[in-house]
């Protein structure tokens, strides 16, 4: 694939194909499966089985992978091609259990800076119901130079 000048627009597909990991293995290990991708909005789904604590509900650090996977999809894509995305604070508030389904995340921008992002991400289950709130900061560095 040859660089492109943006990834603004690109499909999911053509994304997880542009990124040097694709979906990335912990999202392949967790079945995160992107669904929309822009810098604004990014929509993934992912199972409750297969994620969750010992007693049966979704893992709340399951919710936060997702929740970050959204926010530092949506920076990545602000940021690039001269920035780079990194995380640098998350926060997650979990409101109710999940114990089976999907829960799927939506990350809404909220600051899009030159130096910084942040993300606001409503996971609900599949009732409609928000699972968990989280917000997402990535800071945004300089690309390396090839």
């Amino acid at each position: 694939m040859t660089t492109p000048q943006t990834l603004a627009g690109m499909s999911v597909e053509e994304l997880v194909a542009f990124l040097p990991q694709g979906n990335g293995r912990l999202n392949d290990k967790m079945g995160v499966q992107l669904v929309e991708v822009a810098a604004e909005r990014v929509v993934a789904t992912m199972p409750v089985e297969g994620n969750t604590q010992p007693f049966g509900l979704l893992h709340g650090g399951a919710s936060v992978v997702l929740a970050e996977t959204l926010g530092s999809i949506g920076s990545a894509i602000h940021a690039y091609p001269a920035k780079i995305a990194v995380g640098v604070d998350i926060n997650a508030t979990h409101h109710r259990a999940a114990t089976s389904g999907t829960v799927t995340g939506v990350a809404t921008a909220i600051h899009l800076g030159r130096s910084s992002t942040s993300y606001d991400i409503v996971i609900t289950d599949d009732q409609g119901r928000r699972v968990c709130t989280s917000r997402i900061t990535c800071a945004l560095l300089d690309a390396p130079t090839a």
